[in-house]
């Protein structure tokens, strides 16, 4: 074999001395002594002063102690025992096994008792005195285990439990609304009662007829535009009286202010008898009945005219056209009155008027209102109150935005604003056609495919682009179905009990009752005998 040139030979392994490798070590040696001299002395320097550790104070003021924190702590296992065994009572007590679920609930109160006495005394739970709960504890929590109730079964239940309450509330709710629905829409004893005794004093009392025969003597106030002219719609006597009463009492110049009254044929002569026989501060009453309004047929109000409908008449009265699936308060019949609808015609009723403040009969005055008189409207037809704030509703919580005349010809985020107040200026009124603008949208919602309920909606589309917005202090809302700001209520002008409690019935709310209640007589002798108080 040849052996490789000298240059190609592998070089030779050559093995480092022992001696070199006890120098290394004892250099190892000489930096960890170094290393360990100088964190003495780091060690050995005066501590810096530390501010206090405000988490300290957080976990105090929370009952919260370190040791609840550590993974390792006895208080934080028997505190996760506790939150298992709350879960498994549920399931227990859902399975009917009431026995085990007492013998949990009573762990669980031992459980809870060494926690209590830890925390009182300030000092952390030791092994010793903590295992007998912990291991009964944990027994038990192997039982549920071996009953199934692990955490698949126990999700399944308890979402089935969900459903089930949910059912229940839907239900219940259901019912609930349906009730406060029927209670809202009765008439109260009380007022049928007063309604039979004034028709009896009106016919049985030559007198009360010749004081009206008197006050009719006022006759050109009703017509002067330069008075203050409010109008009321209402088959509600003590209601209306409240409404004049509160106004008479809070204005600056009662003898300045006219009220117009309009009801029907069955309250005219109770409501000519009460405000004949009562004086609210030298303020002129005029009481009207709609049925004397020769102009007020099926051939030009819709509303007339959708009431001789068959289909109709049984969506609203008999309820029977879609099985039940409309909820009772879009089934009011009250949403087709006239007396309801009237506020839309009224440069029809009153023609020789300019300037009228409209109010709805659940409200109370509670401020002068002659500035409304004054309020610049800018060439707008309706001066009102918007109520897109808060929780109240802007366009598309009203109308019905999947109908294509609704989305091409409104903004649904525009404001909207309340019925129950409202300044309206009769001469542009009548300018605008704006009861034209009206009888258009009330005609092509035959089939309540624009809206379901009452007169908002239809004034919300009459009114569109002219309306004033007013200062929020002029009317205040919700006074019949929500809480209201004490603050808000005291400022404002006008409060308005809209909603189903209304003050003068057992469900209204009781707080608000009193506003309402200071301005009816209780001591006449008519509503002693019908039983009011």
């Amino acid at each position: 074999m040849r052996r490789r040139p000298a240059d190609f030979r592998r070089p030779v392994r050559r093995r480092f001395p022992n001696v070199l490798w006890w120098v290394l070590c004892g250099v190892a040696v000489l930096l960890f002594i170094f290393v360990l001299s100088k964190g003495s002395q780091i060690e050995s320097r005066p501590a810096i002063p530390q501010r206090p550790y405000r988490h300290d104070r957080i976990m105090e003021g929370l009952n919260i102690t370190e040791e609840m924190l550590s993974p390792d702590s006895v208080a934080r296992q028997l505190s996760d025992q506790i939150s298992l065994a709350k879960a498994f009572v549920v399931i227990a007590k859902e399975s009917n096994n009431l026995q085990f679920a007492w013998e949990l609930s009573a762990q669980i109160r031992n459980s809870q008792i060494l926690l209590s006495n830890a925390a009182i005394r300030r000092t952390p739970l030791t092994t010793s005195e903590s295992e007998t709960a912990i291991r009964d504890m944990a027994v038990l929590l192997y039982q549920a285990q071996q009953l199934h109730y692990d955490s698949a079964t126990m999700i399944m239940r308890l979402k089935a439990r969900i459903q089930a309450l949910e059912e229940q509330m839907s239900s219940v709710s259901e019912k609930s609304s349906k009730y406060g629905q029927i209670a809202a829409e009765e008439v109260p004893k009380s007022l049928y009662c007063l309604g039979v005794r004034l028709t009896k004093e009106w016919f049985g009392n030559v007198n009360i007829q010749r004081k009206l025969q008197e006050k009719k003597q006022l006759d050109m106030k009703l017509k002067d535009n330069n008075l203050y002219h409010f109008c009321v719609f209402s088959d509600n006597i003590l209601a209306t009286s409240v409404v004049v009463n509160s106004t008479a009492l809070n204005s600056n110049n009662p003898d300045m202010v006219v009220f117009h009254l309009v009801t029907d044929e069955i309250n005219y002569a109770p409501m000519k008898a009460w405000f004949a026989m009562n004086d609210f501060r030298g303020v002129t009453v005029e009481v009207l009945k709609f049925e004397d309004f020769s102009w007020l047929n099926a051939s030009y109000v819709p509303v007339l005219k959708q009431l001789q409908d068959s289909e109709t008449q049984s969506y609203y009265f008999s309820g029977n056209s879609d099985d039940g699936r409309t909820p009772i308060k879009f089934r009011n019949p009250k949403y087709l009155s006239m007396l309801n609808h009237l506020r839309f015609y009224i440069p029809e009723v009153f023609p020789a008027l300019k300037k009228v403040v409209f109010l709805d009969d659940d409200v109370v005055v509670q401020k002068d209102l002659s500035a409304l008189f004054f309020i610049d409207l800018n060439s707008n037809v309706n001066g009102a109150v918007e109520t897109c704030m808060e929780t109240f509703h802007r366009y598309h919580k009203y109308l019905n935005y999947s109908h294509p005349l609704i989305r091409a010809h409104f903004d649904p985020d525009a404001c909207g604003w309340a019925f129950g107040m409202n300044v309206f200026d009769l001469v542009e009124w009548r300018k605008r056609n704006v009861t034209g603008i009206y009888h258009y949208w009330q005609e092509r919602n035959v089939d309540r495919t624009l809206w379901k309920l009452g007169t908002l909606p239809p004034g919300l589309l009459t009114f569109y682009g002219l309306t004033e917005p007013l200062d929020s202090s002029w009317h205040v809302l919700g006074l019949g179905y929500t809480n209201v700001d004490p603050q808000v209520i005291e400022k404002g002008a006008v409060l308005h009990f809209n909603g189903n409690s209304k003050p003068w019935l057992k469900i209204g709310i009781e707080k608000y009752k009193p506003l309402w209640e200071k301005y009816v007589d209780y001591s006449h002798y008519l509503l002693q005998q019908c039983n009011f108080h």
